[in-house]
């Protein structure tokens, strides 16, 4: 539920559109399945104090000059109407002298935070991004003692749905796998002003496996170091995907990732989150099976090596149903309890996500389902299991017999899935709300970090109200799954909303007001610029995943005799993208051939969107969120510029015309130096951050050298290779960065 009142006037148009007073459905079915786990939360979330000065701490980091204009509270559901809720209004002893102007009260830290941000927003004309994609639009923001007043009541926002989640299993990996406590500690600050409550919480768990293997299973240290990959790598050996590659682990990296994880834990427990902690799939190192020559362990196939190479690939999957299971599954959550000193009781584990269960009995997988909650449930009774539902989406084993008995496998409440991309293809719509199961409504947005405008705002804005509001929904939560973070913030900044609106949002009014924000200024021609991107590059509705295949990003070594003009034209791409193929199919189809660029808009008018944004430059030449956003709209149109480059040098070649395979091929390298040169002109674009991440963390020459390997070699080769044959992940986390280009994609 929403109330409001008038206020700032240039923004009072776009509030009063979004804040309605509303009576719809504040909960769903779904909710009540998981009140149990709501009270538990609840009752054991940090004393008011603490969260408060968790909250303070914040503010005081994004907005030190105002620290004393505002005042913080916590306040009971019940002054909420019995929902998750924050209330802004005017303190009440605003009007006396070095006194606080604004009150922000609400249910936890967090809320507070998503309070502060909404005042900040749309009161004051502020914008908050991530430091890479601009940071933050503050200077909008009136001197302390000049801050815009609210009406009498204020206003109080409620949450329709509890949960706002946040990570997906490979964003430690593609984003964060060189984080240090300063980026974590700004990155925790965002989730809170952006009301995230539910975030993953992966680092660390090498160091907690190391325990649990050699003190309760008697594995060795050289046998775990042919299980964990490398640091850039960790996501897919925890996934059992790969084993070995980009490793061994220095003994330091157990231990500082585990320092880190402690402090992450700590803040996000002092603000008020309730953060997601790993739990055991199955995955175990090869020695377990010599230890336990009895049990059911299952060498799995290959992922992607080239010649299935044994040294990097099959590894080992424990069947639920052995006694040993359990046995493992307890003792991880276990030794989480004792390192951490508690857990929010809520466990992401996917032990069937690419890897497909080898019978498709119902009765055979609400088994596997059963001994799976089991693992869990024997270390913390309360706990509760967090599904990623990705597999319900592109693995044609799982027909909604197969579904229905792995939801039906645990008892209700006790298990919640995510609709990982639910903003493209959403499995609520088909699954009759996942046979019952509370879900999550998430937007997956990004795969493997790469760097690309690309958006379907009208989906976020519309999706997750539609989801919720259904009939028998059982809906719990919102989420943002995305592989990687730092780009399109524009998608970023609409979506963290979706957590507190309950109805659909006019995207054309919101988008008009966005460029206010984040720049600070009304400036006519580049709200006409932002209005063009929402109808083009921000309206994707040709279902593709969209991984960044341009060919400018690419390692060149596409053979032009096996490529025919039509293939890269929007028609046979939409086409390529409409059979029925897994996801393992089609990133085995994709690199079997040439990797097709994806284009959904019409390239004229999003080079009439960027002269707009250059006669714009006058006015916002000072700011570094325009500045950004300058940058990455001039490479997007660079990028498809170049594929059509690309196409002439084919066109040339097919017909034997050797001066024409010349010169195209000279404009295309021009073109890559020119897109370099660009690229040096903001920090967001630098690959120098990424490389000197992986260096610090570093405690010697021979780990700087690994570190650095890892890190190069996942946004280029990704994968093994030989002198004869290419890695088959190669160009998956390709990136637009400074250097990349001219040094990887091409042959200068």
């Amino acid at each position: 539920m929403v109330y409001h009142l008038p206020i700032y006037p240039l923004f009072a148009f776009l509030f009063i559109a979004f804040c309605v007073v509303s009576a719809a459905q504040s909960s769903t079915i779904g909710v009540s399945y998981i009140s149990r786990l709501l009270e538990i939360h609840d009752r054991e979330r940090a004393p008011p104090s603490v969260q408060v000065d968790g909250a303070r701490g914040v503010l005081a980091r994004l907005l030190p000059s105002h620290s004393s204009s505002f005042d913080f509270a916590i306040i009971s559901k019940e002054h909420c109407g019995g929902e998750s809720c924050f209330i802004v209004r005017n303190h009440p002893s605003s009007s006396k002298s070095r006194a606080p102007e604004i009150l922000i009260s609400g249910s936890t830290g967090v809320e507070i935070l998503a309070g502060l941000h909404w005042y900040l927003k749309y009161w004051c004309g502020s914008h908050l991004s991530w430091n890479k994609t601009g940071g933050t639009q503050l200077f909008s923001v009136p001197s302390s003692g000049s801050l815009p007043r609210l009406k009498d009541g204020g206003i109080l926002i409620q949450r329709p749905v509890p949960w706002n989640y946040y990570q997906n299993a490979v964003t430690s990996s593609y984003s964060f796998a060189w984080w240090d406590w300063e980026r974590w500690e700004k990155e925790i600050d965002w989730m809170a002003l952006q009301g995230i409550n539910m975030p993953l919480a992966f680092t660390g768990q090498e160091a907690i496996w190391q325990k649990v293997f050699r003190q309760k299973f008697n594995i060795s240290n050289s046998d775990l170091d042919d299980f964990f990959g490398g640091p850039a790598f960790l996501a897919w050996s925890r996934m059992g995907n790969l084993h070995g590659w980009g490793g061994p682990l220095p003994q330091s990296w157990f231990k500082q990732q585990l320092r880190l994880q402690k402090k992450i834990l700590a803040r996000m427990h002092q603000l008020g989150m309730n953060p997601v902690l790993p739990a055991f799939s199955g995955n175990v190192p090869s020695a377990l099976k010599y230890i336990f020559p009895s049990a059911k362990i299952t060498r799995l196939g290959n992922w992607f090596t080239v010649g299935s190479n044994p040294r990097w690939c099959c590894t080992y999957l424990l069947d639920p149903t052995d006694p040993l299971f359990i046995e493992i599954g307890k003792a991880f959550i276990e030794q989480q309890w004792k390192e951490y000193g508690r857990s929010d009781h809520v466990y992401n584990c996917d032990t069937f996500d690419e890897n497909t269960p080898p019978v498709d009995d119902p009765e055979y997988i609400s088994t596997l389902g059963a001994a799976t909650f089991k693992g869990m449930q024997s270390g913390d009774n309360d706990a509760v299991w967090l599904m990623q539902g990705w597999m319900f989406s592109y693995d044609p084993f799982w027909r909604p017999p197969q579904i229905k008995s792995l939801l039906h496998s645990v008892p209700i409440g006790r298990l919640v899935v995510l609709d990982l991309f639910a903003e493209v293809k959403p499995i609520w719509t088909t699954s009759e709300q996942f046979y019952g199961v509370p879900y999550i409504w998430c937007m997956l947005h990004n795969f493997a970090g790469n760097i690309e405008m690309y958006g379907i705002l009208d989906s976020i804005a519309s999706g997750p109200v539609e989801a919720r509001t259904s009939n028998n929904s059982t809906m719990v939560g919102v989420g943002m799954s995305m592989e990687g973070i730092e780009q399109n913030p524009v998608v970023y900044d609409l979506m963290s909303e979706m957590a507190f609106h309950h109805y659909e949002v006019d995207v054309k009014a919101w988008i008009e007001e966005y460029p206010r924000r984040r720049y600070g200024k009304v400036v006519p021609s580049i709200i006409d610029a932002w209005n063009i991107l929402y109808h083009t590059i921000y309206n994707c509705t040709d279902g593709a995943y969209d991984k960044n295949r341009d060919v400018i990003v690419a390692f060149p070594d596409v053979d032009p005799a096996f490529i025919s003009l039509p293939q890269l034209s929007m028609t046979n791409r939409q086409l390529a993208y409409g059979k029925s193929l897994s996801r393992r199919e089609l990133l085995e189809e994709n690199t079997n051939s040439f990797d097709q660029p994806h284009l959904w808009y019409s390239t004229s008018e999003v080079i009439r969107a960027l002269d707009r944004f250059i006669a714009s430059g006058d006015k916002l030449s000072r700011s570094s969120t325009y500045r950004y956003d300058l940058v990455d709209l001039t490479r997007q149109a660079l990028a498809k510029y170049a594929n059509q480059l690309f196409l002439k040098v084919i066109e040339a070649y097919q017909s034997k015309d050797i001066n024409g395979v010349a010169f195209q091929s000279n404009k295309f390298l021009d073109l890559v130096n020119d897109m370099d040169t660009l690229l040096a002109t903001h920090d967001g674009f630098l690959l120098g951050p990424w490389l000197e991440g992986a260096k610090r963390l570093a405690q010697n020459t021979q780990q700087e050298k690994q570190f650095e390997w890892n890190a190069r070699t996942q946004i280029t080769m990704w994968f093994d290779n030989t002198e004869e044959e290419a890695s088959l992940l190669r160009d998956y986390g390709n990136c637009f960065l400074w250097s990349f280009l001219s040094s990887y994609c091409s042959y200068t």
